[in-house]
């Protein structure tokens, strides 16, 4: 298959340690040859000859020779076979981290799990490709070396053994691919429910408040049941064909070991063959099946990996929505934009046949507060991601003066942006890492001067640690209001041309959201440009230029005095209703 050779390629990245494991391993099948050898040699000196210990110490000094070297073959075989999957494994991790920050957040929204699936993958999927690239890839080489290296061995010792060995050798892949067939499909039916299994538990930790407030933990506890009697039942199928796959391996390859031992038995019963050569071959005959029963064994170890990674490498082969920038050369923006203008700009996702964003066209200035609103599912988290280029237009241009935005430098373009969302993340760590996310070489003052705009300040100073004070995944040791705040310190703190707030109050209250709204204002009267997403209508009257979005579409923009009639308007008069 096509992701059996992305495998290959990815193995072929660490070569020098791959080729170690191999190499060991057939220093290993050396020592077993030649230790094979040694025994039969010293049995027939003992027993057909008679000889003393004296006179057989130089053998079983060397035997003892070949048993050292064999078992350190084998102890830098498994050693170079970690560090081989290591190395893998950090590799693809680090591509699938690349891949979806370039995929960026809309590839996460259409993912039907979310992000459970790509945590499967990146977590225990990767970590499953252990066994394959640990054991398996090695041991299919060594399947192939091996049985023939063995072949040059005994074919000139004893062609009719060699002969047996030949044409019973092919019957193990034959059986090993018709039951794989079988656990193929039983293991990719067992990593569906284990992606499915998680995306539920993942959405039943995150709803877990929910759950208790509504009183239907209990009644939940019946679902997970399901889910996980699922999941038992696909891996219990798994072991079926696992165990199935073993046995046939194990007993044909018993059968071949058993069909060369009747044969040279008979032969040495009719004195066709020494005792000491059939010897030989009675020792050699099971390691040469070994190898082949170990990739049966490795295969059925590594097959949750390889389901894994059909996923992992659909992902990495996704195309990115917003292409690189062009090749062709264009100045670094450096200077704050004057103007960005939506030039009969479209966009419709994959798969869906509607356009969310149709014939949009504006203009936003510098030291201009513009507000966008609109129903849910308008177009407005669309808009703001064409304009992170987390999406490119499918019609029309966005034009930074007098540049394309697709022409500038990605990195350039988003060191000028600052972006809160309406729920925020901020990660574990102090309140100092956290603030320097935006701003990675910002000083001490710089971060208090920050937290005093976004007035989190009084908050800050009362902490015993101040500046260190130890925050959870996710603010879990702040208030929705505080995690609010910090975001937006951390976008007064980067020095950014563009702010792009997606409803910046919406966790503060009324006086807090004035003191706030006069720090933004503060901010573009330095020539920043601020575009806010509001679903407050007091936020929307403060602004100077309002578009109103409608079934992707605008319906309205002007000053917000200007907007008597219309889609605004109601929507001003019913607040003012709720209000009084």
């Amino acid at each position: 298959m096509n992701f059996d050779k992305r495998l290959l390629r990815q193995a072929l990245t660490a070569r020098l340690t791959l080729a170690t494991t191999i190499a060991m391993g057939l220093l290993g099948a050396v020592a077993i040859i030649f230790q094979a050898r040694q025994v039969s040699t010293i049995v027939a000196r003992v027993f057909l000859e008679r000889q003393t210990l004296l006179e057989i110490r130089p053998l079983l000094f060397g035997l003892l020779g070949w048993i050292v070297l064999r078992s350190l073959a084998t102890l830098l075989s498994d050693a170079a076979a970690g560090a081989t999957a290591l190395r893998i494994k950090q590799a693809l991790r680090q591509q699938l981290a690349d891949k979806i920050i370039a995929l960026g957040p809309a590839y996460l929204r259409s993912q039907p799990n979310g992000s459970a699936d790509l945590i499967s993958i990146a977590v225990q999927g990767i970590d499953a490709l252990e066994a394959y690239f640990s054991q398996f890839l090695p041991q299919l080489a060594l399947a192939a070396l091996i049985p023939v290296t063995m072949l040059f061995v005994i074919i000139p010792l004893d062609p009719l053994t060699g002969l047996v060995l030949a044409l019973t050798a092919p019957l193990l892949p034959l059986f090993l691919w018709l039951v794989g067939s079988a656990s193929a499909v039983v293991t990719r039916r067992q990593w569906t429910a284990l992606s499915r299994m998680n995306a539920f538990f993942l959405d039943t930790l995150q709803g877990l408040t929910t759950l208790k407030t509504l009183g239907r933990s209990r009644t939940h506890d019946q679902r997970i049941a399901t889910i996980s009697e699922r999941y038992r039942q696909a891996t219990m199928s798994v072991l079926r064909v696992t165990f199935l796959s073993a046995l046939v391996l194990e007993l044909v390859g018993t059968i071949s070991t058993a069909i060369v031992a009747v044969e040279v038995s008979l032969r040495l019963l009719a004195g066709r063959i020494a005792f000491e050569q059939a010897f030989f071959l009675l020792i050699l005959a099971p390691e040469f099946y070994w190898p082949l029963r170990q990739v049966g064994l490795r295969f059925h170890a590594a097959s949750t990996g390889v389901a894994a990674a059909q996923k992992l490498f659909a992902v990495l082969q996704t195309e990115e929505t917003s292409p690189a920038s062009s090749t062709q050369p264009a100045p670094i923006m450096l200077a704050a934009p004057q103007r960005i203008r939506f030039e009969h700009v479209s966009y419709t996702y994959p798969n869906r046949p509607l356009a969310a964003l149709q014939d949009i066209s504006f203009e936003l200035r510098a030291g201009q507060l513009t507000a966008l609103i609109g129903p849910s599912g308008s177009g407005k988290t669309t808009l703001a991601w064409l304009l992170l280029r987390f999406l490119s237009p499918t019609q029309g241009e966005i034009r930074i003066d007098d540049q394309r935005l697709s022409e500038l430098p990605l990195s350039a373009w988003r060191r000028q942006l600052a972006w809160v969302s309406q729920r925020p993340h901020l990660l574990r760590g102090s309140l100092a890492e956290n603030l320097r996310l935006a701003h990675p070489g910002a000083t001490e003052a710089q971060l208090w001067h920050a937290l005093r705009a976004a007035h989190l300040d009084q908050w800050v100073t009362s902490q015993p640690l101040k500046l260190d004070t130890l925050i959870g995944e996710g603010g879990a040791s702040l208030s929705s209001g505080q995690i609010q705040r910090l975001a937006l310190a951390r976008a007064f703190l980067r020095p950014a041309n563009l702010l792009l707030l997606d409803e910046p109050t919406a966790h503060i209250d009324p006086m807090e959201e004035a003191l706030l709204e006069q720090s933004t204002r503060n901010l573009l009267n330095s020539g920043k440009t601020c575009l806010v997403i509001a679903h407050r209508l007091p936020t929307i009257q403060r602004a100077d230029w309002l578009i109103v979005l409608q079934a992707g579409q605008i319906v309205e923009q002007g000053r917000p005095a200007d907007l008597q009639n219309g889609v605004y308007a109601r929507l001003w008069q019913a607040y003012q209703g709720e209000t009084h």
